[in-house]
């Protein structure tokens, strides 16, 4: 739902975290739903741009997006993660090459900075993570 909330309204978010999902507008019916759930049938790096570019007339600056995932998510496959940064890397204009990638404590970690080096996409994936939001109850 972050995705299709951002496509449509990308004037009223500064960013928006995409947990474990699907790239905009990529699935057309349930079918469609499941085969990307599963890692196949993505739309090329430019159809998924169009997508997104033609959900809102915007024509400002879109706001940032993170991508979170789990490493072990069985439920909506890891390979969402790198078509939601593709579909996303056209309206900021970025490389496909990360500007920055790391490991924060153990978890990887990518970073795609704009023209004027601000942060616009962050990629976080959760090692050991199933399907899920990474938070720790309890914790810090």
């Amino acid at each position: 739902m972050a995705s299709v909330m951002l496509a449509a309204y990308p004037e009223i978010f500064a960013g928006v975290a995409i947990i474990a999902g699907l790239p905009y507008g990529a699935a057309t019916s349930i079918l469609g739903a499941l085969a990307l759930m599963k890692g196949q049938k993505f739309p090329s790096d430019g159809d998924l741009q169009s997508l997104l570019r033609s959900a809102s007339p915007h024509k400002g600056t879109w706001p940032k997006i993170s991508v979170w995932h789990g490493s072990v998510d069985h439920t909506v496959a890891l390979a969402n993660t790198s078509a939601i940064i593709s579909q996303w890397r056209g309206v900021h204009d970025v490389s496909i090459n990360p500007d920055q990638a790391e490991q924060i404590e153990g978890y990887p970690h990518r970073v795609w900075r704009d023209a004027s080096g601000r942060d616009v996409i962050k990629e976080f994936i959760i090692t050991g993570m199933e399907h899920g939001a990474p938070v720790q109850p309890g914790g810090q």
